[in-house]
């Protein structure tokens, strides 16, 4: 997003102190790439902020006006993966997200020992990650799990991707991850919002690096009706209001 409006939302996150969680599973199982378990007969934890999802076609045929009934009001959507893939059902669950009402965006599954950021962003930019001012599209995210990715080439895809849809990519990844690949990083803190992933918990493990974060993965076998087995089930890290900022990219 633009300097002023990247600023204007960080405004509104919350510092967190790491808290102990549990550690997404390994390449390929792991936050929204892998199959989703079965879902757990464990009541799903209150956690404050706005209600959201993550989905790829692991959850098959998605009802989007129950999950808008149910209280969603934003997802984001797999789309691409390295620069040959796209998700089979990315087509019908973007429109048919937006027909009911949430905010969505995509989101592109890195696959960094396949080619360079710079080739991977122009893919997803025109493959579904592109971006709009239409009170329903989120910036593009980049999902950062498995196989490790650099700084640099983080960078490339981050540089691409800002200067093909005019917005800041959304960094997804978990303490775990950011801090073995990248070294805790802090080279993004202040250019990305951060989508954590953290099961668990009452609050984020945050990677080193990062000061806030935007969305909070906070589990990965939610249930939301629907939608048939877990998904993921994500927070925003403020009102409605500034998630439509986030959307819009204002201030």
């Amino acid at each position: 997003m633009a300097a002023s409006a990247a600023a204007a939302l960080v405004v509104t996150l919350v510092t967190v102190t790491p808290a102990s969680a549990a550690t997404p599973r390994g390449p390929g199982h792991e936050g929204m790439e892998g199959p989703p378990p079965a879902v757990s007969n464990a009541v799903q934890p209150a956690v404050a902020g706005v209600p959201g999802i993550d989905v790829s076609h692991y959850q098959g045929t998605i009802n989007w006006t129950s999950v808008k009934n149910a209280g969603i009001k934003w997802a984001y959507i797999k789309a691409t993966e390295s620069t040959t893939y796209k998700d089979p059902t990315f087509n019908a669950n973007y429109t048919n997200a937006y027909n009911a009402g949430l905010i969505r965006g995509a989101y592109h599954f890195a696959r960094p020992a396949d080619s360079s950021g710079a080739a991977q962003a122009t893919y997803f930019a025109t493959h579904g990650g592109g971006w709009s001012a239409d009170n329903h599209t989120l910036p593009g995210m980049l999902d950062l799990e498995g196989s490790c990715a650099s700084v640099a080439w983080i960078r490339d895809f981050y540089n691409t991707y800002k200067a093909k849809t005019g917005r800041d990519v959304v960094i997804y990844t978990s303490a775990s991850w950011w801090n073995s690949c990248t070294g805790g990083s802090s080279a993004f803190a202040s250019l990305t919002p951060l989508d954590v992933a953290s099961w668990g918990g009452s609050s984020p493990t945050m990677p080193r690096g990062f000061g806030a974060y935007t969305m909070w993965q906070y589990t990965d076998s939610g249930s939301v009706s629907g939608i048939s087995g877990a998904v993921d089930r994500d927070t925003f890290n403020g009102s409605e209001a500034r998630l439509l900022a986030l959307a819009n990219n204002t201030p």
